[in-house]
């Protein structure tokens, strides 16, 4: 994460563990490989050596939005017992990745924080939203929830393929 910049740029210590990322297609992200959107489009399976009776945060962002932006959060999912995401609160959808057209490779990163305590949020955003997703550091993300240093982390890269403009599609004008 050091040599993708993704420390300092989103966070300050590099998790110590890999998150382990599975795509229903098959596709595993391996610390910076480049995925495409297409083989990215869909929610996968993720697991970290987890302590069944602790709570988790997920977080998915892109680090490389325009330069009008700081980040784009793709997934946000808090409450996690153990590593049972779909048991978790989801405070915003899974959204594969979208990098805009001549926008070059983008960086997209996972990060899973141990909790203190549990989260209180009402905050929902659906998969079609792109409103609230703007502009998310995660630095910003870390202070609101109290979220300490990452656990785990994996990351790939990834830059505009022909599934783009169909995912842009789906959103919330």
């Amino acid at each position: 994460m050091q040599e993708a910049k993704i420390v300092p740029d989103a966070i300050d210590v590099a998790p110590t563990k890999v998150l382990q990322i599975t795509y229903p297609n098959g596709v595993v992200v391996k610390q910076g490989n480049d995925l495409t959107p297409t083989q990215v489009k869909d929610q996968p399976t993720l697991h970290w050596d987890a302590d069944e009776y602790k709570l988790y945060t997920l977080l998915m962002t892109d680090l490389d939005p325009p330069r009008e932006m700081t980040e784009v959060c793709h997934w946000l999912v808090v409450n996690i017992p153990g590593n049972k995401i779909l048991e978790g609160q989801t405070v915003m959808e899974f959204v594969g990745s979208g990098p805009s057209l001549g926008s070059g490779k983008h960086r997209y990163v996972f990060f899973v924080f141990e909790q203190a305590n549990a989260i209180k949020t009402n905050v929902f955003i659906t998969k079609t939203t792109i409103e609230g997703r703007i502009n998310k550091a995660t630095r910003d993300l870390i202070k609101e929830y109290n979220l300490g240093v990452p656990v785990a982390g994996n990351f790939y890269w990834s830059e505009y393929d022909d599934y783009v403009p169909f995912l842009h599609a789906t959103f919330n004008k």
